[in-house]
């Protein structure tokens, strides 16, 4: 277990500079920028910073508490990655295997080459078939559906509506209605967007990952992360739902509104997530709380081990977080996105400190939620480091980045 709260001073960090932290956050509260939010840092296994600030339910009056439970959207996709990899580990497939080995229907999946005038859509075959190392690293071809100007993104919206999987105002997958077994074969009638391998773009390659984990594991998903992450890692309140129990704990996520301020999306008492959910998404489903988040990034930092328990091999770990793709395939979305990075098998590292435009160590991993939520890793300096409002679909919201620069000023060794 990572130990309690410290004395910042014994693993070089300043007490002083720390307590710059809650004055940043508490304005983004005040302007109505966010609700609430935790923020925390770990340095050398040891928590040194843990604080909330704002509300976890304004409608409710509720502060925002430690063990709050946030919706972490793609947070989720490293503890799927993750999954993967266990299974990689133990032979039960190879990273250029194809996708089809284990769901046929992907074999003759199409790929989009143009769209007419028309409307009609000019399809080829895939040059080379859609890979595991492919889904680990969103170079599969697939996509999400949120570009309405994209042909096949409307493909996506339509297969979402037909299955009833769209939730708030349309704009996020339902977490429960259909499930992986339902929605799979249909998406391997949709087209790729890119020929597999040639292009890095951010889609549903890792729900589709899940589902493979979930195929070779021969064990319902949700039933493989409890067991071989989550027990292990004592990770008690990450989950696909929220029991009864714990709705009290869950904060309310909120977004923009319309003449500024901010307007309640999903409150825990009627929230979708108080059911147990059949579409348990490997690329956006959990929940967790923020220690939850912290020992299994502590295991990722700690190269594969937490608590005694091994979940990857080191030499495993430093392949998932090292830069697999080539600026050919990162440009121009990721590129663009994440400039001075590069994307390892599920989380994005920085190759490049100053290309990156933040403060921050060669080597630093992450990856972030659609609520807002982020967490980083960074093996130099022995840090751990997360942040979680839930704020959907901000891009205004910047917390993250000012966290980030809140966290490396102060280190004093």
């Amino acid at each position: 277990m990572l130990k309690q709260q410290v004395v910042p001073e014994n693993v070089g960090l300043s007490t002083e500079r720390l307590q710059r932290i809650r004055p940043v956050m508490q304005a983004c509260v005040d302007q109505q920028q966010c609700a609430g939010v935790l923020t925390l840092i770990a340095r050398r296994g040891q928590i040194v910073h843990l604080d909330c600030v704002g509300m976890m339910e304004i409608e409710a009056n509720k502060a925002m508490q430690p063990n709050a439970i946030f919706r972490i959207y793609s947070m989720s996709k490293p503890i799927t990655s993750v999954a993967a990899l266990m299974l990689y580990e133990e032979g039960r497939f190879r990273l250029h295997d194809p996708v089809s080995k284990f769901l046929p229907p992907f074999k003759n999946t199409k790929v989009l080459v143009k769209a007419t005038e028309s409307g009609r859509l000019m399809l080829e075959d895939q040059e080379r078939e859609m890979t595991m190392f492919d889904l680990l690293t969103h170079t599969s071809g697939l996509s999400y559906g949120f570009d309405p100007l994209c042909p096949i993104d409307k493909l996506y919206r339509k297969m979402y509506k037909e299955l009833n999987i769209l939730d708030h105002e349309d704009r996020l997958i339902h977490p429960y209605g259909v499930s992986l077994t339902d929605i799979m074969p249909e998406l391997a009638k949709i087209p790729l967007r890119y020929q597999p391998g040639t292009r890095w773009h951010y889609g549903l390659s890792t729900d589709l990952l899940g589902y493979v984990v979930q195929v070779i594991a021969d064990m319902p998903f949700d039933e493989f992360l409890q067991q071989r992450i989550f027990t292990p890692l004592n990770m008690q309140d990450t989950g696909f739902y929220v029991p009864a129990e714990k709705v009290d704990r869950f904060a309310a996520m909120y977004g923009p509104a319309e003449q500024g301020g901010l307007r309640p999306i999903d409150a825990p008492a009627t929230s979708p997530y108080l059911q147990t959910q059949s579409f348990r998404s490997g690329g956006g489903g959990l929940v967790a709380t923020a220690h939850d988040y912290l020992q299994f990034a502590q295991m990722l930092f700690n190269q594969g081990e937490f608590n005694g328990v091994r979940l990857l091999s080191r030499k495993t770990v430093e392949f998932m977080t090292m830069n697999h793709l080539s600026e050919n395939v990162l440009q121009p979305e990721f590129e663009a996105k994440y400039p001075g990075y590069g994307f390892g098998l599920g989380v994005r590292m920085v190759s490049n400190v100053a290309q990156a435009g933040h403060v921050g160590s060669e080597g630093m991993f992450n990856w972030g939620g659609a609520a807002g939520t982020d967490f980083w890793v960074d093996p130099k300096e022995e840090l751990i480091a997360i942040i979680m409002p839930q704020q959907l679909w901000d891009p205004s919201l910047k917390i993250s980045l000012d966290f980030r620069v809140l966290t490396y000023q102060a280190i004093i060794d």
